[in-house]
């Protein structure tokens, strides 16, 4: 584990606090309000480093800048295809699809990764 420097802290404390699924782009202008002095490539230093320490987690989406959000129990997305937005969706994280794909293909799997696409409420909407 790396050491708690005051920029680390600032860049889980916002990941942490915004509770959604931001851009390091967005969480480096964030910090930047409060802390003028810290540089983009800080920001995403801290940002792999928290990754790499399992304290924040990465969410890669197709066509997307990558997400951040704070590390918490296996779960899916949802992407709008109209606003870019992505959000959590409360569907039960399925183990057993791990297992299945593991005894079918040989493979180690820890963890599957499954993002659905479509429009959001707002976006219909609007």
């Amino acid at each position: 584990m790396k050491r708690n420097t005051m920029q680390r802290m600032l860049v889980l404390n916002t990941v942490k606090n915004f509770n959604t699924h931001l851009t390091a782009d967005e969480i480096y202008e964030n910090i930047k309000e409060i802390y003028p002095n810290i540089s983009k490539g800080t920001v995403y230093r801290n940002l792999n480093e928290l990754v790499s320490d399992n304290l924040v987690s990465k969410v890669i989406i197709d066509g997307s800048a990558d997400r951040f959000e704070y590390i918490s129990e296996p779960h899916y997305h949802l992407k709008c295809n109209k606003c870019g937005g992505v959000f959590d969706v409360k569907i039960p994280y399925m183990k057993d699809l791990d297992i299945q794909a593991s005894q079918m293909t040989g493979f180690t799997l820890y963890s599957h990764n499954t993002t659905f696409t479509g429009i959001c409420d707002k976006c219909k909407s609007s």
